[in-house]
């Protein structure tokens, strides 16, 4: 008997391409993103605020997704590289904006209880001028007017506040003559001037 006519094997098939694995590392994209985002509110003034917990979770994150890189359990290094130096720069930045508003808040407590002491004073020939002067401090602006029987005058005043000035006007009456108006503040003249005639006045401001 002749043998059986069994059919030829299959043949053998080629193994599917083996293709690469996509990298992995989902708290390294979430750390770069959080680092980019809060990176770009850093630099805007006040909104600025909410980018604090955003750097310092990009930190987090990234931080964790570098881990995970060297330990094998996540690929993609260089995004959790990318996300820890974003994040980073975005926390330096913040420090910044919160030192420099801290000075200014600083600087305007201390200006605004800062007391000065002003100096009013007019000299002259004038026998009936009239004297005008305001003081502006922490509790508002207050005018007085004195008609000296004589001159010279002088008025010392200490206000404090954050807006802190006054004006200072003398003027002569019909019999005229000359004035001079001068502001002292600390010690230091701030301002000064003449005035001569009849009704003339001489006004010392804007200090």
């Amino acid at each position: 008997m002749s043998a059986p006519d069994y059919p030829p094997p299959p043949a053998p098939q080629a193994a599917p391409p083996a293709y690469p694995v996509p990298p992995k590392n989902g708290l390294g994209t979430a750390g770069f993103v959080l680092g980019l985002v809060g990176l770009i509110f850093s630099f805007i003034p006040i909104i600025g605020i909410v980018a604090w917990p955003l750097v310092i979770l990009g930190i987090i994150f990234s931080a964790l997704g570098f881990a995970r890189t060297r330990s094998g359990k996540a690929t993609n290094k260089g995004l959790s590289i990318a996300g820890l130096v974003l994040s980073v720069i975005g926390l330096v930045l913040c420090i910044i904006w919160a030192a420099t508003v801290t000075k200014a808040v600083n600087e305007l407590n201390n200006e605004a209880n800062r007391s000065v002491t002003i100096h009013y004073e007019v000299s002259g020939t004038a026998k009936d001028a009239s004297i005008s002067y305001t003081t502006i401090g922490d509790g508002g602006a207050s005018t007085n007017q004195e008609q000296p029987k004589s001159l010279p005058w002088s008025k010392d005043i200490s206000t404090k506040g954050l807006i802190k000035g006054g004006t200072l006007a003398v003027t002569t009456g019909a019999e005229g003559g000359d004035v001079t108006c001068k502001v002292v503040v600390d010690g230091k003249e701030t301002k000064t001037a003449k005035a001569s005639g009849n009704f003339a006045t001489a006004s010392c401001d804007g200090f």
